[in-house]
This record gives C-alpha cells, structure tokens and sequence, in this order.
C-alpha cells in the first residue's frame, strides 16, 4: 500500500526529532533495481485465494508459486478506539512526524504559556504501553527534553518536563528476560522516567489520562499499549491469537499451506521452550531469512 520499505523500530527517532524521515525509509523500487527478476507492485491486499495461488487485489489477481506474508500490525486500543484522537499510535512515518509535531510544539507553546499550571500540563508528556516502543519513546523525550532541548528556552526549563510511562503489567518489557526489563527501568529511572506499573488506563481525553482513580493532566500522550494484526489469518482461515495474529508453528508455514509463511508482526509464533517470540526486528529479520532459505532450496532441488 505504500512505495517505501519502513524501518518500525527507529519510528520513535522521528518522532523525537533525532532522525529525519529519509533515514529510515527508502523506496522500495530503489532497493530492488538491480534485481532483475523483482517487480513491485502498488495495492491493497484484500484477500489471498488459496485453492488458485493467487493474491487478490481489488481487481487485479498476483499468481504464486511460494508465498511471504509479512504485513505487519496497527496499533489498538482494547475497544476505546475514540481515545486515537488523543492518544495517536506509532506505526507509520505519518505518526511519527505528527508525534514530532506534538511533542515540539508543546515545548513551544509552554514557553509563551503564562499559567504555570497550563504550562505543567503542556511539558507533561505520557506514554502508555511499556513494551519496546514505549520503552524508547519514551526514554527519547527524556533525553531530548534534558538535554537536546535544555539550553534552547529562556522562559521555561525543558529539564523540568515530566516524562511518564505507564504499564499495566507488573514490569516494562514483559516479553524479555527480567532482568533486561530491570535493567531498563533503572536506565529509564536515571533518565527522570517515572514509571507506573501495575494500573491500567481508564480514560483518554484531551485533558489528559485517568490512572485508577488517579488523573494525569497532560497535552501530549502517546500510545505503545497495543497492536492490532493485519488480517492475514483471515485471509488465510486459520487461528489467530487475541489480537488476531496467525498463530503459526516453528517452521512459519501456514497451516494446510507448505507454500505459505507468515512472519513478523502478523504472526504468532512460540520457540523452543513455549514462549511467544517478541514483535521486535531481530526476531523478523531472521523469520524472512529462513523462509527465503527454504523457497530457494525448493527451488535448487527442482
């Protein structure tokens, strides 16, 4: 649906202003050139029919011999889809300069803001969610607010800004070992993060957050709390996981389907010991190139 290749897990340099968008996009088109059996082409998966091999787009059909699935998640809200207008996800390089926007402005606005308690809520930044996303985001306000922005304002000190984090569960980085998620709250902690844990979001609002029974007032609240799959179960009448992954075994083939792989973050998959592998870049990096292997060795072996 797009024509560039986006890099997600550097979405939240952009958003904070430490990289421009250029540097985690690239066209699709140039990446390939030199590949001369690669053709891109640009359109909206509706459906993939199996029994023919073909991916359906609108009216134009795509024939297969193997087949990649890798398209990835949105961002979701658990049924408050209202609270978007407030709490804008990350997943695209839309978001991301619009966060950029956000987060900038409510720097610019505090600085010529006269009420100090208006101005508390326009440097009063929270992100919900402490998985990978909302780790980095919001460890890079932090850094940008204390020190990229701290001696650039004469009316207010961007080293005052509150940062909070907000997690549901009873630590960050729940799909790491605990002691990486440990790790990372101290550094968020040496940062100036506060961290919530344990409470879940209530209420979103442009007045701010609602914690329990607790408000947070602020301007600028991002949301990392949840992801939303592409349809590709469906696509494929499967079993998805709750927020509609496909839920695929070990060897990322589509149930009933050698010829299909779902990976990244549209898959659900468990390693050795169990345990889902988390949504993060390593993990998908190493999915294509495994089902790249097998597709050419498929294709050695004819």
């Amino acid at each position: 649906r797009r024509n560039h290749h986006l890099f997600q897990p550097l979405l939240y340099q952009v958003a904070t202003a430490g990289l421009a968008p250029n540097q985690i996009a690239t066209p699709i088109r140039a990446i390939v050139r030199n590949q001369k059996n690669a053709t891109v082409e640009l359109g909206t998966v509706e459906a993939i029919d199996t029994a023919k091999r073909e991916v359906v787009l609108g009216d134009r059909r795509v024939a297969y011999d193997y087949l990649i699935i890798a398209t990835g998640a949105r961002h979701a809200y658990f049924g408050h889809d209202a609270w978007e207008e407030f709490a804008p996800g990350l997943k695209t390089l839309e978001d991301a300069t619009e966060q950029r926007k956000r987060i900038l402005l409510a720097f610019e606005r505090a600085e010529l803001e006269p009420d100090a308690a208006e101005r508390a809520r326009l440097t009063t930044f929270v992100v919900i969610g402490g998985g990978p996303t909302g780790v980095e985001t919001a460890g890079a306000i932090a850094e940008l607010a204390k020190k990229a922005l701290a001696r650039d304002y004469r009316r207010i000190d961007p080293k005052s800004a509150r940062i909070i984090l907000i997690e549901a569960a009873l630590r960050i980085l729940t799909a790491f070992p605990d002691d990486l998620s440990e790790h990372a709250r101290h550094a968020l902690e040496k940062l100036g993060v506060e961290i919530r844990l344990g409470k879940a979001v209530t209420h979103v609002d442009e007045t701010g957050i609602t914690l329990g029974d607790e408000h947070i007032a602020s301007r600028t609240v991002i949301w990392a709390a949840g992801v939303q799959s592409s349809p590709a179960a469906r696509w494929l009448n499967i079993p998805a996981d709750r927020v509609g992954r496909a839920i695929i075994a070990g060897n990322l083939r589509a149930p009933g389907n050698d010829n299909i792989f779902v990976i990244g973050d549209c898959a659900a998959v468990n390693d050795a010991s169990g345990r889902q592998l988390p949504g993060v870049a390593p993990v998908a990096k190493q999915q294509g190139v495994y089902a790249a292997r097998v597709i050419n060795a498929a294709f050695e072996g004819n």
